[in-house]
């Protein structure tokens, strides 16, 4: 198994024992609720909300050869979710390296970051720009379509 569905798989199967034993306990609507939390918290935290990943130096050479952005991003990110649902269908032209995945995408971010593995990081141009507005990457994405 993959590390990036360790995090979720736990959330499924903590959340599927709290529902279970609160269901067995006589609250079969809170344990439906208490189901559905952890199943959300999986979804945020797993890599299907995102188009998928790439390693960096891919991702960079398909940037360089048609203009679209890079945008470097980690499963359970505030942020990189915030980013990616307000892109839309749009988000599916960017070239999205997971950093959880790709040591040489961390390493990238951590150049551009002081050090730091801040996400999302996107590079426009070679120019990295980390948490940059949904709507300035959506200006950017259709400048380079």
């Amino acid at each position: 198994m993959r590390p990036v569905w360790i995090r979720p798989l736990l959330f499924l199967l903590g959340g599927s024992a709290a529902a279970a034993a609160l269901g067995l306990g006589g609250s079969p609507a809170a344990a439906v609720a208490v189901l559905l939390v952890f199943a959300l918290l999986a979804a945020v935290n797993s890599p299907l909300l995102f188009p998928g990943s790439i390693g960096a130096l891919e991702a960079q050479r398909r940037s360089a050869a048609d203009g679209r952005p890079v945008v470097f991003w980690r499963p359970g990110c505030a942020y990189c979710l915030r980013l990616r649902l307000r892109l839309g269908r749009r988000a599916h032209r960017l070239h999205w390296v997971d950093i959880h995945r790709d040591p040489a995408g961390a390493a990238a971010v951590r150049a551009a970051n002081d050090g730091d593995e801040t996400v999302p990081t996107v590079v426009v141009a070679g120019e990295p720009h980390t948490n940059p507005d949904p709507g300035w990457v959506r200006e950017q994405v259709s400048s380079s379509a």
